[in-house]
């Protein structure tokens, strides 16, 4: 009778850090929730103070239902976003406090403290998108896709947030104070969701912001996801969106690993 190889040491490492964050984020649920009240909290006053008007003024003749069939795509690239706060406090608190110091002195793998980190997160995140689109369905958001549109959208919002995710670790590792680093996704979070078609078309902005918020890798992630669930068009926002989430992936995860090994023992 055989059994089983044990998994690679790699392997085996990064699920044990992989549990140690997933334990972290168990007993201090408070930020990881918040990633989802956030997004949550903007859907509900964006459909029900601003749906009607804004609806009536970006040409949705549905009203409010449409207007929240147009939201929806841009909140959960928002809630893909603000998954990068937490993991970011995280990887500056693991920095800042010797943890990581006494990790290095142990026979594991370095990459399994990084690869904990993303994995946890992106699992948080994705629980996230899910709790977000449960409350667009429950006020009335009805997608017009089938199966393969969902998984096509499930899958390139998992791949943006695991670019975002890697991103995210590279600035909790710049950062030198947990509080600098809940500050340092932000712009990318927060401030970028808000300067794409999230709340309104880009055609309707002024053109001298038209062409970046355009471009941006969120408009483009967004469009496509919109496209996939409510069966408008794509064009070429859908490659675009796979090259952007993909670029982000490989900066994140160069620039993190360059990090860690450069800072010292």
């Amino acid at each position: 009778m055989t059994t089983a190889a044990p998994p690679a040491p790699h392997v085996r490492d990064s699920l044990t850090m992989l549990r140690r964050n997933l334990l972290h984020a168990r007993r201090y649920p408070s930020m990881t929730l918040q990633v989802a009240l956030i997004p949550v909290s903007l859907l509900l006053l964006f459909v029900y103070v601003f749906g009607s008007a804004l609806g009536a003024g970006i040409g949705q003749s549905g009203g409010r239902t449409a207007y929240l069939a147009y939201l929806v795509p841009g909140i959960l690239l928002m809630t893909a976003g603000m998954g990068g706060v937490p993991t970011a406090v995280a990887v500056c608190t693991d920095m800042t406090e010797g943890i990581v110091a006494r990790f290095r002195t142990m026979a594991i793998s370095r990459a399994s403290i990084l690869v904990g980190h993303v994995v946890g997160s992106v699992i948080q995140t994705v629980i996230n998108l899910v709790l977000v689109t449960a409350v667009a369905l429950a006020i009335g958001f009805r997608p017009d896709a089938g199966p393969l549109e969902w998984l096509a959208a499930g899958g390139l919002l998992g791949l943006f947030v695991l670019g975002l995710t890697w991103l995210s670790v590279a600035l909790g590792l710049i950062s030198k104070t947990p509080e600098g680093a809940s500050n340092a996704p932000l712009p990318i979070s927060f401030l970028l969701p808000f300067v794409s078609s999230t709340f309104v078309p880009v055609d309707s902005m002024p053109s001298w912001i038209r062409w970046f918020a355009e471009y941006q890798p969120f408009t483009t992630v967004i469009e496509t996801v919109r496209g996939l669930l409510t069966g408008t068009a794509i064009g070429h926002d859908g490659w675009m969106a796979v090259a952007w989430s993909v670029g982000i992936a490989v900066l994140g995860f160069v620039w993190s690993l360059r990090l860690f090994d450069r800072d010292p023992s």
